[in-house]
């Protein structure tokens, strides 16, 4: 599974499958950022070619190296919000 972030694709800002002929994200990755994630829905409805992908927020380590334009956590705090989230729920980068 994957998330095409490639403007010249019909499938960008989507969920894809590989092998895919356009650059996309692998979001199966040896360091388990992604075991767990939430899309936030950035740019989803309508999605607009060039204003930008998706937007996780995902695991992090300890070091809390930078993303890609993502938002990661600690493992123990996302385990802690999940319970409060559900299809209704809105978030807000701000």
């Amino acid at each position: 599974m994957g998330w095409c972030d490639d403007t010249q694709s019909k499938k960008y800002n989507q969920e894809i499958s590989f092998p895919f002929r356009y650059r996309a994200e692998k979001l199966f990755k040896e360091n388990s950022f992604y075991d767990i994630f939430i899309n936030i829905k950035y740019n989803q409805s309508p999605i607009k070619k060039g204003k930008g992908s998706a937007i996780f927020l995902h695991l992090t380590n300890k070091k809390y190296k930078p993303t890609h334009g993502c938002i990661a956590i600690l493992k123990k705090d996302l385990l802690k919000i999940l319970p409060h989230i559900n299809k209704k729920t809105k978030i807000s980068i701000t």
